[in-house]
């Protein structure tokens, strides 16, 4: 037992607690009988409770979900944060599935298209926020952005022809097959008749 710097108390060997000089002899015998030092976490428990102190507080506990053993105060961040088994939802279709088939799941389903409502192209999942920000103008220049979309709708009209000109080509090549079947037709007909002459 040694003194304690104020001389009215000694420090416990067993505890290191600082008792009172007037009942550390009652206490030391105590202490040392019924109590123990947890050599995990230093805290002194009754020795009849070591057992149950050890296996509440840091036996190892398997994950529910993975049955990955490990020390109870890290399951709590395992379960939320780290179990491959923990499910988690698609940053795109926010379908709910285990974190460990994410990745292969949102590197299919990020490539999904879907229609843009102010330009109504079809864009890829994965940058839909990021077309979104700059389909809108508002990191745009206005005069860069009228001139972009000038430029666009040019474009298109190269790639399609305007529906007047299509129904007149349509009607030209319906006509152009018409007239080929109308003479094909003929010819046929008129050489059954010489043939069933010839008999």
């Amino acid at each position: 037992m040694d003194v304690a710097p104020d001389r009215a108390s000694y420090v416990c060997t067993h505890c290191n607690r600082a008792i009172p000089s007037s009942n550390i002899d009652l206490h030391y015998a105590h202490c040392s009988r019924n109590l123990e030092k947890c050599k995990i976490c230093d805290e002194m428990v009754p020795k009849k409770l070591a057992e149950e102190h050890y296996l509440t507080t840091h036996a190892p506990v398997s994950c529910s979900l993975c049955s990955e053993t490990m020390a109870p105060e890290t399951l709590a961040i395992h379960v939320g944060e780290q179990c491959s088994q923990r499910i988690v939802t698609c940053d795109y279709c926010e379908f709910p599935l285990p974190a460990i088939d994410l990745f292969e799941h949102q590197e299919i389903c990020g490539n999904r298209t879907e229609r843009c409502d102010i330009c109504s192209r079809y864009i890829r999942l994965r940058v839909r926020a990021a077309h979104e920000v700059t389909c809108n103008g508002s990191q745009v220049d206005t005069a860069d952005s009228s001139r972009a979309s000038e430029a666009e709708r040019e474009r298109n009209a190269r790639r399609r022809p305007p529906p007047q000109d299509f129904t007149t080509r349509r009607l030209i090549f319906t006509i152009a097959i018409t007239g080929v079947a109308v003479v094909l037709g003929s010819l046929i007909f008129q050489r059954k008749p010489e043939n069933s002459d010839l008999q």
